[in-house]
């Protein structure tokens, strides 16, 4: 499986590394190179490990519209963990994806 191969050769850190330094863009495709990532139960643990959550939640909130579209898509996946919920909510995540439903693109609102 390709999304195992990809973390298992390190490519998580630098992605959340992304997430808070690089360009929007790049924040962009971090977090949508995460999404994509966190269709392994095994991946989703090791995004949560490698403190995703807290720059995904800023994303959810200052992020450009492409951004939130990728870190809400990623919430979802991660989500699917029992553990990665509580994590998730005592991040602070809940607001600003309640808010994604009134104000973000059809993409996000999915």
């Amino acid at each position: 499986d390709n999304q195992v191969a990809i973390a298992k050769a390190g490519a998580i850190p630098p992605l959340v590394d992304l997430l808070t330094s690089g360009t929007d863009v790049a924040k962009e495709k971090a977090a949508g190179a995460l999404w994509s990532l966190t269709g392994s139960s095994d991946n989703q643990v090791a995004i949560v490990k490698a403190g995703a959550i807290p720059p995904l939640v800023k994303l959810l909130g200052s992020g450009t519209d492409v951004a939130k579209e990728n870190a809400a898509g990623a919430f979802r996946n991660l989500a699917v963990n029992s553990d990665n919920r509580v994590a998730i909510a005592k991040a602070g995540a809940i607001p600003p994806l309640v808010d994604l439903l009134t104000s973000g693109t059809d993409v996000a609102k999915e």
